[in-house]
């Protein structure tokens, strides 16, 4: 593990590499699942203010989602996240010529966690753990292209600030060191 600040780094985000292949998965991501992609509290606002736009771009079903539910719901152990239709595929959706699942909200406010994906972020209130999320849709991904701190670089700095981004870059040269 990778200590930076108050923030446990599992060590596969230094060591695995990792490509999104949406060719591969079709967006699974954005359809299987649980629950909706977790939401900070102050993404609400920004979900609210864009919905306007978005709205045409998302399913019939999506939309309908959000005017019954919201454009967030609290899942069965209380966390924030995006609603699903029918316990599915996230609101927010929308489908290519290719059939694959894409995000109407894509260029207009995307949610952290996603652009955060595959890297997971729980807060246990004195620290955070930042995680990688291995799960068998991103089996096209997993082992390719750059390793997870670099392929995530952006959304790490969106989501961490970038001194928190350059202490990882230090710890995980500090560790290739030893």
């Amino acid at each position: 593990m990778i200590i930076v600040k108050n923030s446990i780094v599992s060590d596969d985000v230094a060591d695995c590499h990792f490509n999104c292949n949406l060719g591969c998965c079709k967006g699974a991501c954005c359809i299987d699942g649980d629950s909706g992609a977790p939401l900070l509290e102050e993404e609400v606002e920004k979900l609210e203010a864009v919905l306007p736009e978005i709205l045409p771009m998302m399913t019939a079903e999506g939309r309908a989602a959000v005017r019954t539910h919201g454009v967030a719901v609290r899942d069965k152990d209380g966390d924030l996240g995006t609603p699903l239709v029918d316990g599915g595929a996230c609101a927010y959706i929308t489908y290519g010529e290719d059939g694959c699942a894409l995000c109407a909200l894509q260029g207009h406010y995307k949610p952290v966690s996603c652009h955060l994906y595959p890297i997971r972020v729980e807060d246990y209130g004195e620290f955070t753990a930042v995680n990688y999320h291995q799960w068998d849709i991103c089996r096209c991904a997993k082992g390719k292209g750059d390793p997870l701190y670099i392929y995530l670089k952006e959304p790490l700095i969106r989501r961490f600030g970038q001194e928190w981004y350059d202490e990882l870059l230090g710890e995980i040269a500090n560790r290739k060191i030893k």
